[in-house]
């Protein structure tokens, strides 16, 4: 039975990266999105959105499954309750991607905005980040995961950042407000997902050692 019950934990971890691997390549697809403002590729998010919908229904029933037929403690078990709680973050990082994706679909019916913000920078530390996680997770590596939450500093600090610049922006156009507002939108909506990838570094962290890091309780 221990034998049987290591592969069950080893095809959840992959399904787990499998879904990580699909998060990824949706933030990478709005990022395309937003910076080319593709109305296309916007929509192609949303109508794959259900692929990672499904993904995660079906990883959270083989951990429930495991722990009603397996009973698993100590680390087996923090596996266990880490691959649930990493399963909804990347769902939850899908979910963001699609309404970055609807941001987009928004603002590029705008043809002549005169107002823009450039979110390469704070793209690419999102993006950057839930790579560290996902990597702290193939390798296990505690140290890696704890840099994660130096960048979610500093995409916070480009969230507030865009937030003035809308903020001035509608004091002087106040006709484009509803275009301004989705501008803005497509920032909160990166920082969420760089909240999420701080989550699942934080998990791998509990997996690992055995501490709840959240809260900055570190």
């Amino acid at each position: 039975m221990t034998k049987r019950f290591h592969k069950e934990l080893e095809k959840t971890n992959k399904m787990i990266l499998s879904l990580g691997a699909m998060a990824e390549e949706r933030l990478h697809l709005a990022i395309r999105a937003v910076s080319s403002k593709d109305a296309t590729i916007a929509e192609k998010i949303i109508q794959s959105d259900y692929e990672i919908d499904e993904m995660e229904v079906e990883i959270e029933e083989e951990c429930l499954k495991i722990l009603a037929l397996y009973q698993p403690v100590a680390i087996d078990l923090r596996f266990l309750i880490a691959m649930i709680k990493i399963n909804n973050d990347l769902e939850r990082i899908g979910d963001e991607t699609v309404n970055i994706a609807q941001r987009v679909g928004i603002i590029s019916k705008w043809k002549d905005p005169q107002t823009t913000y450039d979110y390469s920078k704070m793209a690419e530390k999102t993006k950057k980040m839930l790579k560290m996680s996902l990597d702290s997770l193939v390798n296990m590596d505690t140290d890696l995961a704890f840099k994660v939450s130096i960048l979610d500093d500093e995409v916070d600090d480009i969230e507030n950042d865009v937030y003035d610049h809308v903020k001035t922006a509608i004091n002087n156009k106040a006709d484009k407000g509803g275009y301004l507002i989705n501008l803005f939108l497509i920032s909160r909506h990166l920082e969420r997902i760089a909240d999420h990838a701080t989550n699942i570094a934080e998990e791998v962290i509990y997996m690992i050692e055995g501490e709840i890091i959240r809260h900055g309780n570190y």
